[in-house]
């Protein structure tokens, strides 16, 4: 049984879909990434969840109040994992890597479960470019011959991520160092772009 999370679910616009419709389509169901709370199924402008509630998509207002409750969601995570030192294959705020920092926040927000490390994180979900980031996007880095680093894009060129050098922090995509070990963008929680 889990347990409750005080955070509010914000799956009432971003939904799962991606790689559940891609693997679908494919016919490897068994690599399915749908978890238990969302419908696939649409009709009209709508998605429906499991509990039949509908969301409208055609209505802008409403996709910017949840984009940012998203942010807000984001931001208290941050809060609560901020200066919590980096250590590789931690899981906890003793210490934690980046992958696991990821995988724990999207787990808290968007009740979906990552996989463990960076590299099969970079293959869930859809290729975004990075002029098209939006909040909740995951961003990825090469920063050496077989070693990568994965961490949360906040919006407005900021990312959040467990560095190796100062712990869960947030730091800007334009910073050189970052920009210069910039590999990929994914998004793996979807809104009305289906």
């Amino acid at each position: 049984m889990r347990r409750a999370v005080s955070m509010p679910r914000l799956r009432s616009y971003r939904f799962i879909i991606i790689m559940a419709v891609t693997l679908v389509a494919s016919g490897c169901a068994s690599q399915g990434l749908q978890r238990g709370h969302t419908d696939l199924s649409r009709a009209g402008g709508s998605v429906k969840q499991r509990d039949g509630r509908g969301t409208d998509d055609s209505d802008p207002g409403m996709l910017s109040s949840a984009t940012a409750r998203l942010e807000a969601a984001l931001h208290q995570v941050y809060e609560r994992w901020a200066g919590t030192p980096y250590r590789y294959g931690g899981q906890s705020r003793n210490g934690v890597d980046c992958s696991s920092f990821v995988r724990q926040t999207v787990d808290t927000v968007e009740s979906y479960e990552l996989p463990r490390t960076t590299v099969e994180q970079a293959q869930v979900g859809m290729s975004i470019p990075r002029q098209d980031l939006e909040a909740g996007d995951l961003v990825f880095f090469k920063t050496g011959a077989l070693s990568h680093h994965v961490g949360i894009y906040l919006g407005r060129g900021r990312f959040m991520h467990a560095s190796s050098s100062q712990g869960v922090t947030i730091s800007r995509l334009d910073n050189i160092y970052w920009r210069h070990h910039y590999w990929q963008a994914r998004r793996i929680l979807a809104t009305s772009r289906m």
